[in-house]
């Protein structure tokens, strides 16, 4: 099957941003599903990757147990949180 593009993949995790809100979080694995139904798992590095970017571009904010971390080197579970601008609070 073939592999959804960076694009893609950066429109389902912004999309979910979106729907949530910048004061929910969400599981990278909610854009993987959102992707491809089975086999979602394989998509993990490749939404990892691009989150870590859109992190690097100040779309997103990722966490682990409540602190920021890099999605690129956190182990284990991460959620994606919209960052919020501090001019909006």
């Amino acid at each position: 099957m073939t592999r959804p593009a960076d694009r893609q993949i950066a429109e389902a995790i912004k999309r979910l941003a979106s729907e949530r809100g910048p004061e929910k979080t969400f599981c990278p694995s909610e854009a993987a599903r959102r992707l491809r139904s089975d086999n979602w798992r394989e998509l993990m590095d490749d939404v990892r990757r691009v989150a870590a970017a859109l992190c690097d571009e100040g779309h997103l904010v990722a966490t682990q147990r409540g602190t920021v971390v890099d999605p690129l080197t956190a182990r284990g579970p991460i959620r994606l949180q919209q960052r919020v601008d501090r001019g909006e609070q």
